[in-house]
């Protein structure tokens, strides 16, 4: 096939033009910027756009699909030579799901842990040699990329994100994908600009378990109380559909492990840091178990797991000062309090100071900012750092340092809004004896930040 993909530069659209081109097809794209590492990847394949920009006059009707990323808009000249042309546009789950459809689809939704989750599943999985179609949103180590197409395969294990699929396609993106294993792993609002009330970002999920294969499995978190109501109802709805809860294994922490016992009394050790985490471990065990995987391979398979980038990932590490600097993905305010926890009660013995970028459309919308109330308590010291140009940029109102004060809650919180000044906070911070998290869905502004 030609495909030609409109916002290539994506992190989830560059890989697929990477996996597109792998698997053999006639692969194009353009974009008005493309940073890095998209376009050293892109450049590297023979795929990065001769020049930046939308191009109208490059589409033509040998082009057999447009994919469309939410990069673009819906003015896009592109598009709207695609459309004059009559060409197939798909948003990138609509084209994912009609290249998996024949396959075993396994898909990873909920509010925190899908990446994390996604990723253990895909490490026990090649570990045991199983191959499988995967999309996951991020790197992991010992995959070429993000996303993995082969019609070998008869597994699909797929990331579902709850986000619009393009700017034409308003539906949620996990809702194209049809599951017949599929895992909630907890429902906590996020995407105000999406979702404007809980009950519409509760819906989709509702939506989501309608979209379940007849007789799917529905793998669940027994202890996220709203998750628990909407399985209550699709019990009722879908009794087709077998439900199978899982709940976080207890812990007892060791030497740079843990000794986990899970809810059938079987112990591990994991290497992985918090709570949180390990409930991520109880999901994935409960898929694999669906996939004929047992406790014993899934896990001595996972041993080897470090986890995914940006997810608790070590930056810096130190052992004779004591000092560590971990980067994370965390944005939503469930997922800030999970990840702190995590590592306030790995290093009981250490001072831990959190470096937080408000960053996503909900973030940084005044109305949203009140669901960080008491997120960033646990720790010893607190900074908020965001960008007023970011600010503008998304077109949302203004919002002040006491804005973001007022609505964490915490007295001695610091808000920080220039990246000079918050380079040189951070180097300020002790380094010994100490944990530094920085938690963004950004690049905290481009500011030079331990890497």
């Amino acid at each position: 096939m030609r495909i030609h993909l409109i916002a290539i530069g994506g992190s989830a659209m560059h890989n697929f033009a990477l996996a597109l081109k792998h698997s053999g097809h006639k692969v194009s794209g353009s974009d008005d910027q493309i940073f890095e590492p998209s376009r050293s990847r892109l450049e590297k394949a023979g795929l990065l756009p001769h020049r930046e920009g939308w191009h109208p006059e490059n589409l033509n009707n040998n082009i057999d699909v447009i994919i469309l990323g939410m990069h673009a808009r819906k003015d896009n000249p592109e598009l709207a030579r695609a459309r004059e042309l009559g060409l197939i546009v798909q948003s990138y789950p609509e084209f994912l799901f009609n290249a998996t459809k024949d396959k075993k689809r396994v898909v990873v939704g909920g509010s925190h842990g899908k990446t994390t989750i996604t990723s253990m599943l895909l490490h026990v999985l090649s570990a045991l040699g199983r191959n499988a179609d995967y999309m996951v949103g991020a790197q992991l180590e010992g995959f070429d990329r993000m996303l993995e197409l082969n019609k070998e395969n008869d597994l699909a294990v797929i990331e579902g994100d709850e986000y619009l699929s393009s700017p034409i396609d308003s539906r949620s993106k996990f809702l194209h994908y049809r599951p017949h294993i599929a895992i909630i792993t907890g429902i906590a609002w996020d995407h105000i600009n999406v979702f404007p009330t809980e009950e519409s970002y509760l819906d989709t999920f509702r939506k989501f378990i309608d979209t379940l294969e007849q007789g799917a499995t529905l793998i669940y978190c027994r202890e996220d109380s709203q998750l628990l109501g909407l399985i209550e109802e699709a019990s009722n709805k879908r009794p087709d559909i077998y439900c199978e809860p899982y709940n976080t294994p207890s812990s007892i922490p060791g030497k740079g492990c843990s000794e986990l016992t899970y809810s059938d009394n079987t112990t591990a050790i994991s290497k992985l840091v918090g709570a949180h985490n390990f409930q991520n471990l109880a999901g994935a065990r409960a898929i694999c178990k669906s996939l004929s995987i047992s406790a014993e391979q899934f896990d001595n398979a996972i041993e080897g797991f470090t986890g995914a980038a940006r997810r608790l990932e070590v930056a810096i590490e130190r052992p004779q000062e004591k000092f560590t600097v971990f980067r994370d993905f965390a944005h939503a305010p469930s997922k800030l309090k999970a990840t702190q926890s995590g590592v306030v009660g790995s290093f009981p013995e250490r001072k831990v100071t959190a470096v937080f970028e408000l960053h996503t459309f909900s973030s940084l919308n005044k109305a949203f900012l009140p669901q960080y109330a008491s997120s960033m308590d646990s720790v010893d010291k607190a900074i908020v750092f965001y960008d007023p140009k970011v600010v503008e940029h998304k077109r949302l109102p203004a919002i002040s340092i006491q804005d973001v004060k007022d609505a964490f809650g915490r007295e001695d919180l610091e808000v920080i809004t220039s990246v000079n000044s918050l380079e040189k906070r951070i180097n300020a911070i002790p380094k010994e004896n100490h944990c530094v998290l920085m938690m963004s869905s950004g690049r905290f502004g481009g500011a030079e930040i331990p890497q």
